[in-house]
């Protein structure tokens, strides 16, 4: 017998979600969806699909196991703070469970974006992103939300004519900003998470400060006061990544990579 499942889903997609057939047991069981990425605690994947009027559709899953499966919770709530506060991000269509404890997420493809770190891959130039993403993240803070993983590969970016438009994913870690004692310190991690991405893309000192300056302006607050803590955390953070880089190596590896799990 299958085991008992709950499946949530969004109204304005259900009739995606009947035509694919999907439920709360097939999410983990249906052969079309595609693992690129494997880890302890999560599975990332893909389903992809052609409707039948000639539309094609990519939805992306998270399944988590048994000792991980409050995550689809989390992330969900996170989505949920992020929407109501009028912040831009990825849309979650259906979440559940299922009996053994295991949970997923089904989002919606973000067609048209790339994640920021791809993109700068590709010789996008960073100055083009400057507005679109400090503005993403002076607005997440100013609505006392904060991403708590909220680096380069977590804002998707769709280039425009004469700009772009930025979305954040990655929602699992979204939380309230709602202790005035520990407000700032979980702002320069946010902050110092951006910091230490930049790192491994081609982006210069000078142009790091002037993301941050264009943060602090549409914040109205002094870049003095965080430029030396942000460094500081960003050298932190950078010790801890290679940490988890040497135990679990494919920790990093992106949907694009040619070797996923």
């Amino acid at each position: 017998m299958p085991i008992a499942a709950e499946f949530h889903a969004d109204p304005a997609r259900a009739d995606l979600l009947r035509e694919l057939g999907l439920h709360g047991e097939s999410v983990f069981t249906d052969p079309r969806i595609k693992v690129w990425r494997s880890l302890p605690d999560r599975e990332n994947a893909t389903l992809d699909h052609v409707r039948e009027d000639g539309t094609a559709v990519r939805l992306h899953i998270k399944r988590y196991p048994p000792h991980a499966g409050f995550m689809a919770a989390q992330e969900v709530a996170g989505f949920n703070r992020l929407a109501r506060a009028g912040i831009p991000c990825a849309p979650i269509i259906a979440s559940g469970t299922r009996g053994d404890g295991s949970s997923f997420i089904i989002l919606e493809d973000l067609a048209g974006y790339t994640p920021a770190d791809k993109l700068l891959e590709s010789g996008f130039p960073f100055e083009r992103i400057i507005t679109a993403t400090a503005d993403l993240a002076a607005l997440l803070h100013d609505r006392r939300l904060h991403h708590r993983d909220l680096y380069l590969c977590h804002f998707m970016i769709k280039p425009l004519l004469n700009s772009v438009d930025a979305k954040l994913i990655d929602m699992a870690r979204v939380a309230r900003l709602d202790n005035p004692l520990t407000r700032r310190r979980w702002i320069i991690k946010d902050l110092a998470q951006f910091w230490f991405s930049t790192h491994s893309a081609r982006v210069t000192d000078v142009q790091r400060e002037r993301w941050l300056l264009r943060y602090c302006e549409t914040r109205k607050i002094f870049m003095d006061r965080f430029l030396g803590p942000i460094q500081r955390k960003s050298d932190a953070i950078a010790r801890h990544d290679q940490q988890l880089r040497n135990s679990q190596p494919k920790r990093n590896i992106s949907i694009d990579d040619p070797t996923p799990s």
